[in-house]
């Protein structure tokens, strides 16, 4: 009865582990994380521009709640988020939502001009700016 018990528990554990996917590969999680990203960058780049900090925080949470909800442990999120190819990967995709936005880093304008536009859309990156 206890090798049934062990073997019940040990696939249930396995398909429990199977049945996320990476966590870079969960739209929900990379998208979110994107636009707060963006949202950050337009608001340090751009002086017309503020932050919603507050809403920008809450979410993060959610985002993170999102993940524990899914199945997602706090050991594999905190790994996800701190890993240096991750970070990379989601700038490099922020990078090229600029270039198709026509907006660069390098350019204050061009970011301005792409926070005003995402305001007036009220995206997810515009619910978490305002204009001064």
């Amino acid at each position: 009865m206890r090798v049934l018990l062990i073997a019940a528990l040990t696939s249930l554990m396995a398909s429990t582990a199977m049945a996320n996917p990476p966590l870079r590969e969960v739209k929900q999680i990379n998208d979110g994380l994107l636009y707060v990203g963006l949202a950050d960058e337009i608001r340090k780049t751009c002086d017309g521009i503020s932050g919603r900090i507050f809403k920008g925080i809450g979410r993060l949470r959610s985002i993170h709640r999102l993940a524990l909800d899914m199945g997602y442990s706090k050991d594999e999120i905190e790994t996800f988020v701190d890993d240096r190819a991750e970070k990379n990967r989601l700038k490099a995709r922020g990078k090229t939502y600029l270039k198709a936005n026509g907006a660069s880093q390098s350019d204050p304008q061009s970011m301005c001009a792409l926070g005003r536009k995402e305001i007036a859309k009220q995206s997810e990156i515009g619910t978490l700016l305002y204009e001064n």
